[in-house]
């Protein structure tokens, strides 16, 4: 069975770790030192589970003055919308990259990661996600609380997008 390909995109604000989500799924790495990314980088990973390679494109993030190029987003299969929960105006801001994405992409899956979930409590991350505006969209299919720093639910995030990429096929 050949295998198939399929674009995500790593939508969000600058700082909320898109990078780091991709390097603890893709290479099993992280590192503290931040780089910001400039344009877009593509990362490929075989998802043996359900054969299919995800190309993960890694955006540069959002800011007030500078919005992403619609044009990366065309043709994704999905997008996973990421904030950073020690920096509420990220949480806050997710509805405007879904929506985003969503106008570009109305079939597309989206799955929200609530990332460094490690850095503040349980409490505290269970009010935030309670924030998530996923009643505004159907498109979203999970809220995870990852964290690439420790790999908790990277894999499952990543997986619950490939095995949405093959249903749509």
């Amino acid at each position: 069975m050949a295998t198939i390909s399929k674009k995500i995109c790593m939508v969000g604000d600058f700082g909320v770790g898109k990078t780091s989500l991709i390097r603890r799924f893709v290479d099993r790495q992280f590192s503290d030192q931040y780089l910001s990314t400039v344009g877009v980088k593509i990362s490929r990973k075989l998802v043996e589970s359900v054969n299919l390679q995800l190309l993960i494109w890694d955006l540069e993030g959002h800011t007030k003055f500078k919005g992403i190029t619609p044009s990366y987003l065309q043709g994704a299969s999905g997008a996973v919308v990421v904030a950073d929960v020690s920096r509420i105006e990220t949480v806050e801001r997710l509805l405007e990259h879904i929506k985003l994405f969503s106008s570009i992409n109305p079939k597309g899956t989206i799955v929200v990661a609530l990332n460094k979930s490690d850095l503040v409590d349980e409490e505290k991350l269970a009010k935030l996600t309670q924030l998530v505006p996923v009643h505004d969209c159907e498109r979203v299919v999970e809220i995870y609380q990852t964290s690439a720093k420790t790999g908790v639910y990277v894999d499952e995030m990543f997986q619950k997008l490939a095995e949405k990429s093959i249903e749509s096929l």
